[in-house]
């Protein structure tokens, strides 16, 4: 009996650390690359870089995400998901390390290191979750997808107070954020040493399955709509600031409303993972945050007073806040298996990322190009129509494989 109940504990200990392993994995998606966004022109003119590569700093770690995203399902079928997280964790630490160095070199460099990281928890997590919660798939999505636009948004918001208020630097503001890094590191040692090895799945099979995922039509729509929403997002919290500051607005506040703007937009993320686990189609869904989108960009275009750049930035917030937790649910829901979630996910971020790095270089080219902020609103705009064409294609009720 002593047993018995000793083994429920353990087991029960072992699901608190998962759901606690889930979160901090999201930790850490989203707050090395968001803290860029408003200290770009700080390292921009301390460096002394043009504004479409200082872009780089946002858009290398989604070139990282797409080079990356096909080969690490594999790496997590031969050595466990739990490993392969784990070794992400430690690889996006070291990349936040190095690119605190101040050296130009090490910069670019450390920041594709933590692209290859980030890409590796980005690319596993699903899998991980149809397999250990296939049956609260938008439950967990919603949790891990709220706490990461939490972490996001905080890491936009505290940006200038710690690299100004208290005199870090841009350096030691970007180095913080290895710290949840840190915390994700212990909590998945400890499940490692819990998990079984799952080393023997057949090789074979797994490269079949990756074959036919590149060639269903469903899973490109899925990868098209993860890309367009994705374009929007690192464009938004690479210029946004820098928008709002054409706008009169001073960089301080600038990356407070890039704080607010993703936290407005918190409720949407938990909801639209739960709604879509519940509906047959999501294509509902989908219109409704494009629409949101399309709207909040027009607002930034035709209003530069204050009121109408509030309203545009909440309407907005609703389109950043769901669309990517919408995107990341439909990578479990459009899949059979754990198996096929891995590898829509890898296939959908590797194409989908490169869509995403083109977006914050494009669009600092534009600016550059025009010195106005018209034209790259506008193409914001015509992006938003595609995260809807391509949306209601991925939300249809249908399989990957099948």
């Amino acid at each position: 009996m002593e047993d018995t109940n000793l083994e429920q504990k353990t087991n029960q200990l072992y699901k608190v650390m998962l759901v606690a392993g889930i979160v901090t994995v999201a930790f850490n998606l989203r707050p090395a690359i968001t803290s860029v966004g408003p200290l770009m022109g700080i390292i921009r003119d301390d460096i002394g870089l043009s504004n479409w590569n200082v872009a780089l700093l946002t858009s290398l770690p989604l070139i990282a995400f797409a080079i990356m995203s096909p080969i690490i399902p594999k790496f997590g079928y031969r050595y466990t998901n739990e490993k392969a997280l784990l070794s992400g964790l430690f690889v996006l630490l070291f990349g936040i390390g190095l690119r605190s160095i101040s050296n130009i070199f090490l910069l670019f460099l450390g920041t594709f290191i933590i692209g290859v990281g980030i890409a590796v928890c980005n690319v596993l997590l699903p899998g991980v979750i149809k397999e250990k919660f296939p049956f609260k798939v938008g439950l967990m999505t919603s949790v891990y997808s709220t706490i990461m636009g939490i972490f996001a948004a905080t890491a936009s918001g505290v940006s200038i107070p710690l690299a100004k208020g208290l005199n870090l630097g841009w350096n030691k503001a970007l180095l913080a954020w290895g710290i949840p890094a840190l915390i994700g590191i212990i909590v998945w040692i400890y499940l490692v040493k819990k998990s079984k090895s799952e080393s023997d799945v057949n090789v074979e099979i797994i490269k079949s399955e990756d074959n036919r995922m590149w060639k269903s039509s469903l899973a490109w729509q899925v990868a098209l709509f993860m890309g367009f929403q994705s374009f929007l997002f690192y464009v938004s919290i690479t210029w946004l600031p820098e928008i709002l500051h054409a706008y009169g607005v001073d960089m301080a506040t600038a990356g407070w409303l890039l704080f607010f703007t993703q936290m407005i937009g918190l409720p949407a993320g938990f909801i639209v993972p739960v709604l879509a686990d519940k509906f047959r189609s999501q294509q509902v869904l989908v219109a409704v945050l494009g629409i949101c989108a399309i709207s909040g960009f027009t607002g930034l275009l035709l209003g530069s007073s204050f009121s109408v750049m509030m309203i545009s930035l909440i309407i907005y917030g609703q389109a950043l806040g769901g669309t990517f937790p919408l995107a990341l649910t439909l990578l479990s829901l459009r899949a059979r298996t754990a198996k096929q979630a891995a590898e829509l996910s890898g296939m959908a971020q590797s194409f989908g990322y490169v869509l995403a790095a083109v977006g914050p270089m494009l669009i600092g080219y534009l600016y550059d190009l025009t010195e106005t902020w018209t034209v790259p609103l506008i193409v914001l705009m015509v992006i938003s129509v595609f995260v809807i064409l391509f949306g209601l294609g991925a939300g249809r009720d249908r399989y990957v494989l099948d």
